[in-house]
């Protein structure tokens, strides 16, 4: 029997979204790309569909750590292009994620600003940006933004993270 559920996430760029799931446990897949909503939401904003297995990758955890690797309480001038969303694809999952994000919200010093929209339709990024970061680690562009995002999850989420892919995270702190 299959298992598998997705969910799509948005907040800040797409190819550190990318990066942070592509690097759990119990994560399929990540495409990467642009999410849009209903009604307000019908404009593309840059996401990622993430495809995971419950048995090895809750919700929860999955939404906690979206939560904490996008500036999920700031409602900065760059929301139309990053919105800060989850993306439900079930009617069942929109009541679930709400408790999750209101149980999570005493975590947070500010007020989370994180939506959660019905999903209405993908447009995927070019190839040649796909899997960006495992592709590009040494470009300044990943070292700078999304290293610190993989750092984050190795200090916080540990044994949710496929260690075999952050190896070279622990070494770059280990050369000084």
């Amino acid at each position: 029997m299959d298992l598998e559920q997705k969910i799509a996430l948005g907040g800040g760029c797409h190819w550190c979204t990318e990066a942070v799931f592509q690097s759990l446990k119990g994560v399929t897949k990540v495409e990467q790309g642009f999410v849009a909503s209903t009604k307000n939401y019908s404009t593309f904003s840059e996401a990622v569909i993430v495809h995971f297995n419950p048995e090895d990758m809750a919700l929860k955890t999955l939404i906690e750590i979206h939560l904490y690797t996008h500036k999920s309480t700031s409602d900065h001038s760059m929301r139309t292009k990053y919105r800060s969303a989850v993306y439900v694809f079930l009617k069942e999952q929109k009541q679930n994620v709400e408790c999750i994000i209101e149980g999570l919200q005493n975590k947070f010093e500010n007020k989370l600003i994180t939506q959660v929209l019905p999903f209405k339709a993908f447009k995927a990024s070019r190839e040649q940006i796909t899997n960006y970061y495992y592709s590009n680690p040494e470009k300044p562009f990943c070292e700078r933004f999304i290293n610190p995002k993989l750092e984050f999850l190795l200090e916080h989420f540990s044994s949710y993270t496929d260690q075999s892919k952050l190896n070279h995270l622990n070494h770059e702190k280990h050369k000084t």
